[in-house]
């Protein structure tokens, strides 16, 4: 049972100081997608290939990965308001660096240091909620972090195109300035470090060994989520190796924190049920979430040649959908049991996203917004809900620790996520081509007829002998298999999707059966 919440409050406008911090937090979590549209622009202006401008969005993902779980440990050293002032400062002056890089390696290491600082906005803003909110306002308080969370990343590519479209690639990164400035200073008057908070700062011994095992476990892993598709995953020696290290890292540090009198990261925190529930529940949601998020832009642009920003636009709709849909939910929830929305959303994520079984080769606009559309809905009734029960019972003195690692399993589930989703994609792909081609032989009535057909109709169009005729024929045919092939491997994965929703439903079960504002379980 957790202690009692206290007596304290914010001297300022708690709501204000959840909008401002959720600024920065919104500022952090759009640049994790809004790069990736500029790579082409960014590796043209530096004389690279695009491989090697992916390393601008490796660079950032990997400092990122290793800060968010020791982010509760530079609060306490520093204090949570300077440490979160030091971050938002520190990320809009790495910001400016990257928006006026003449090399790639310049651009390198600034993405590395904002990715660094960046790593502590989202923690930060997690637990100042926690604090500034008592228990039955924080369902509320969470729509707004929500906003944040699912919003900015689907905004990002369209934004992001259209920014390169207009101006230049830099504006992408110039963006963060004045937001940043803006940011700083409204956190400097707001924000305010509680009693306990104060009494913790500076008290802290440093856990090298646990920050040097955290830094090498996730580090690596965020590497080699993001290199494996481009390097054949484990065909590849260097993913490999990255792989073995990852493994090693996360396992040692696993190990070393449970049984390290001072800790980095307490991992005591997950001993809470209903935490260590929603952390599972949130990585399982951001899995979906980002995979199927990034599964609908690249079919868009890949198989129906969209432009980035069209693409980008096919996410919008859903975006607002979840942006009008979630005070709904938050208004609703002291009314029914929390758990019932998160098993609710399971059930219509599932749904929608069998909804995908109306793919064709030449799907419209219009549907594919209704696709994502649809997927937004059930997304409104998990973010919050989520997170409420996750953080039911946690006691206040662990919300650092807890923020840092609710977040942490979150931004790591969404790299596998988006990376389990884009190697499916590929190897479904091959298994369909394999399937189709046996019926692509001139054993096959129906093809000999379908080429022949396409043959003539090529030769009454542009007067071409037949034998020129069936070679066009043959090309024309073959471009409809691969593209008939690829759909099909886009709807296997949504359909695997759908039964991964599925299997989480019997989970939500397990959450303390609570309202998000009755009484099992205060502060």
């Amino acid at each position: 049972m957790s202690e009692p919440h206290g007596n304290w409050r914010p001297s300022a406008n708690p709501w204000l100081i959840a909008i401002v911090v959720t600024l920065a937090a919104f500022m952090e979590v759009l640049d994790t997608t809004i790069v990736n549209v500029a790579l082409p622009h960014i590796a043209g202006t530096m004389s690279a290939s695009y491989d090697e401008a992916t390393w601008t969005l490796t660079s950032y993902l990997v400092s990122n990965g290793i800060v968010l779980p020791i982010s509760a440990f530079f609060g306490r050293i520093m204090g949570r308001k300077r440490y979160f002032l030091v971050c938002i400062a520190a990320f809009t002056v790495c910001s400016f660096l990257c928006g006026i890089a003449t090399s790639l390696g310049q651009l390198i290491v600034f993405r590395v240091l904002q990715g660094f600082f960046g790593g502590g906005l989202q923690p930060n803003q997690q637990s100042i909620i926690l604090d500034t909110f008592p228990p039955e306002q924080r369902g509320r308080a969470f729509s707004i972090s929500a906003i944040a969370i699912v919003v900015a990343p689907v905004l990002g590519p369209t934004l992001g195109g259209w920014i390169t479209d207009n101006f230049s690639w830099r504006w992408v990164f110039l963006l963060n300035v004045p937001v940043g400035i803006l940011t700083t200073l409204a956190v400097m008057q707001l924000v305010e470090d509680p009693p306990w908070e104060r009494r913790q700062r500076g008290k802290v011994s440093i856990d090298y060994i646990g920050i040097a095992l955290i830094a090498i476990g996730l580090g690596c892993l965020q590497v080699m989520l993001d290199r494996g598709e481009d390097d054949d995953w484990f065909k590849s020696p260097f993913i490999v190796t990255f792989g073995v290290l990852a493994a090693l890292g996360i396992l040692g540090a696993t190990v070393w924190l449970i049984y390290a009198k001072r800790p980095v990261v307490h991992l005591g925190v997950l001993k809470d049920r209903n935490f260590a529930l929603g952390c599972v529940m949130m990585g399982a949601f951001a899995m979906i979430l980002y995979g199927s998020a990034v599964l609908v832009p690249q079919l868009a642009q890949q198989q129906l040649g969209y432009t980035a920003m069209l693409a980008g636009l096919v996410l919008s709709p859903g975006a607002v959908l979840i942006v009008m849909e979630i005070p709904i939910i938050s208004k609703a929830m002291p009314h029914i049991q929390t758990r019932y929305f998160v098993t609710t959303g399971f059930v219509l994520l599932a749904l929608a996203l069998a909804y995908a079984h109306t793919l064709v080769p030449d799907v419209d606009y219009d549907t594919l917004v209704k696709m994502r559309s649809s997927q937004s809905i059930a997304i409104g009734f998990l973010f919050v809900p989520i997170t409420t029960l996750a953080y039911l019972t946690v006691p206040r003195q662990l919300n650092n620790d807890a923020s840092a690692l609710f977040t942490m399993f979150r931004n790591v589930a969404g790299s596998i996520g988006i990376s389990i989703s884009t190697a499916m994609v590929r190897e479904r792909a091959q298994v369909r081509m394999a399937h189709l081609s046996g019926h692509m032989t001139l054993l096959s009535q129906n093809y000999t007829d379908t080429l022949n057909r396409t043959a003539k109709t090529i030769m009454d169009m542009t007067g071409q002998p037949f034998a020129a005729a069936l070679q066009t024929a043959t090309g024309r045919i073959y471009q409809t298999f691969v593209s008939q092939a690829t759909i099909l491997a886009y709807i296997d994965v949504f359909a695997y999707l759908a039964i991964f929703c599925l299997c989480c439903v019997p989970f939500t079960f397990f959450f303390s059966p609570v309202k998000a504002a009755g009484g099992g379980g205060g502060h």
